[in-house]
């Protein structure tokens, strides 16, 4: 009976997987126009495009958890909130990898933020934030990659588990093409606290990258996708060429025995040894404590 349960669970857990990727591909095409597609001077290239993991591959530490200092410094949540959901992102960075339990509860925040809020409170929102505390974390490397994919006419796509409006803000701020990111539910413009599959992680962002080239005529065997984190090996194993970026040690590995390419904009032997990633984990726990209690002494 317990194998029969996982068995059952593995299947439900691809469907959801599919049905995020497929919510994803259908609002990356919807919102394009609204990002602004990059104006080329050169021929379009129609069947070829790049993939761009966000989270510590073009931004240097988790844009969810960016996002989640702004909201609560305008109080959507309490600072004990915002401190655990920093621990969980330390954790994570830390280990390498998320259990099922991990996932589900970064579901179950990711919801929270944004339950009975308007979809259009969160967009106006999602752009003062990435002002305030995104702009200045691009790589400055993997910025110039994904220009030289533009150059050559190609369309380039952000594809991460942040919900999906904020992933557009991100790409339309960089002149990108547009983002495949968690697709959360919606009616009449107000978020039901439901996601439409689920996050947009693992297995699930190679769905939506599968599903965004059916709907864009790609030629996945020509496309490029670039990513820091091992949990996106399906993602860069459905395109013809993969690259690390700022890998993780599992990513490395990976990357070393497939002989794919890697990109490391760190600096310093120490931080490739460790891993960036989670120094900028354990520094976003400790700002958003001592911000928290900075704020606290304040409202005293």
């Amino acid at each position: 009976m317990p194998r029969r349960r996982k068995r059952e669970g593995a299947v439900d857990g691809e469907r959801r997987a599919a049905l995020a990727g497929m919510a994803s591909a259908e609002a990356a095409v919807a919102g394009a126009p609204a990002a602004e597609r990059a104006v080329l001077d050169v021929p379009a290239d129609l069947t070829a495009a790049a993939f761009f993991d966000v989270d510590n591959t073009m931004m240097m530490g988790a844009s969810i958890f960016h996002f989640a200092r702004g909201l609560a410094a305008r109080k959507f949540f309490t600072t004990a909130d915002l401190a655990g959901f920093a621990w969980q992102q330390v954790k994570f960075r830390l280990g390498g990898r998320e259990s099922p339990d991990d996932v589900r509860a970064s579901r179950e925040q990711a919801l929270s933020f944004v339950a009975g809020r308007r979809v259009e409170e969160l967009v106006t929102l999602g752009e003062e934030i990435y002002d305030e505390l995104m702009a200045d974390r691009i790589w400055e490397g993997t910025r110039e990659l994904a220009q030289m994919h533009l150059e050559a006419g190609q369309r380039v796509w952000l594809v991460t588990a942040t919900p999906v409006e904020l992933a557009q803000i991100i790409a339309r701020r960089l002149g990108l093409t547009g983002a495949l990111g968690t697709v959360a539910e919606s009616v009449d413009g107000v978020y039901t606290g439901r996601l439409v599959g689920d996050l947009l992680h693992g297995r699930a962002k190679a769905h939506a990258v599968r599903a965004l080239a059916a709907k864009e005529g790609l030629d996945l065997r020509r496309c490029t996708a670039y990513s820091d984190s091992v949990n996106d090996v399906p993602m860069l194993s459905v395109v013809g060429t993969a690259v690390a970026v700022n890998p993780d040690g599992g990513l490395r590995d990976v990357a070393r025995s497939r002989g794919w390419e890697v990109r490391d904009f760190r600096t310093g032997r120490k931080a490739a040894r460790i891993g960036v990633p989670s120094v900028l984990g354990a520094g976003a726990l400790a700002g958003a404590v001592a911000a928290g209690l900075a704020y606290r002494r304040r409202n005293a």
